[in-house]
């Protein structure tokens, strides 16, 4: 696979492409979220505003999750023509780096794989492409505070705007199912091979396998990794004193592949806000970050990691089979802040 690094801070952000092509991790934008979101808003009929506009103080801006609701807030792809699609996409783009916007594709495609992994279910969740929806709250403006959700199975990404500028972007979820993607001969699918949050899980195996014996005793809080992250759905994120071992106590090798390991996620992010959060961190201090573990140290079998800093949580759960049955292979990981989620200070 073909690498392109980015030094940024302490953080080096690194993307690797599933298809063995690198990735440009920050584009230059053309527009900014505020310009994106009224050219969305203003495509839409006033049905389709109705659906896609919600209060900011809307307790509903609180609500996520990633499993296959039946129903969701918000106005879903299938139902915008292809301009409006276009704008809800570019809207999305203006929230994400290039790398995350990838992974946002890849997600919301491989829903056809799965509906035809389970074509044979009767009871099963909806499979579908096109059911992800977009929610705008409040009035975007560039001198106020408005916020935006993008959500569907396996992906919760949610934004606070404030002044023009991204100030919140949590919690932020990605997931994928099938994790790596073997034969299935869906035309339009994401290709064989596919590996969306690759990083993610190599990067948590070369650190926690590093480990010496009496580092991966500090590390590891459990023989077995828990059923999911968590904290899913709830609208702050889990106030528990960090676990595992500390970056101080970790060999030079191994801290940068933490640096690795969390740029992976912070490369998600627009390059601004991205290094607002480097900031925040280094303000902090590397050393008070935590890694934690909990069940195998090898693929194929269930695989558990957390980080915790003083300004985020950072969780990785790879318990569940595919709908193939391949046995963990299955991946949920998600960014929060540990001082509020969605811009409210936690209590």
């Amino acid at each position: 696979m073909l690498r392109r690094v980015f030094v940024f801070g302490f953080l080096a952000a690194l993307c690797v492409s599933t298809a063995g092509a690198a990735l440009l991790l920050w584009r230059d934008l053309t527009a900014d979220p505020t310009t994106a979101a009224e050219t969305f808003l203003g495509s839409l009929d006033d049905a389709q505003r109705t659906k896609a506009t919600m209060g900011f103080d809307d307790p509903r801006r609180l609500k996520w999750h990633f499993i296959p609701l039946a129903e969701r807030k918000g106005l879903q792809i299938k139902e915008m023509n292809a301009e409006q699609r276009k704008a809800a996409l570019a809207l999305l783009e203006t929230c994400v780096s290039e790398a995350g916007y990838h992974k946002a594709e890849v997600i919301m495609g491989l829903e056809a794989i799965l509906k035809e992994l389970e074509k044979a279910r009767k009871d099963g969740p909806i499979r579908d492409s096109q059911r992800y929806y977009w929610t705008v709250f409040g009035t975007p403006s560039k001198t106020g505070r408005w916020g935006l959700s993008v959500e569907g199975h396996h992906m919760s990404l949610n934004y606070v705007v404030d002044g023009g500028k991204l100030s919140a972007f949590t919690p932020s979820m990605f997931g994928a199912n099938p994790a790596t993607l073997h034969s299935h001969g869906v035309a339009g699918a994401p290709a064989e091979g596919t590996r969306i949050l690759g990083q993610e899980e190599e990067l948590g195996f070369k650190l926690v396998n590093s480990l010496d014996p009496t580092q991966q005793k500090s590390a590891v809080i459990a023989e077995k990794a828990p059923a999911d992250v968590r904290g899913a759905g709830e609208p702050q994120a889990p106030q528990s004193a960090p676990e595992g071992i500390a970056a101080k106590d970790l060999k030079p090798e191994q801290v940068e592949t933490l640096r690795l390991l969390l740029s992976t996620y912070l490369g998600n992010m627009p390059r601004e806000t991205a290094a607002a959060r480097v900031a925040e961190i280094e303000k902090e201090g590397f050393d008070k970050i935590y890694f934690a573990w909990a069940g195998a140290f090898k693929p194929g079998i269930g695989h558990y990691y957390r980080v915790q800093g003083p300004t985020f949580l950072c969780e990785f759960v790879n318990v569940q089979p595919d709908a193939a049955g391949t046995p963990a292979n299955h991946i949920h990981a998600v960014w929060r802040d540990v001082r509020g989620d969605f811009g409210v200070p936690a209590r």
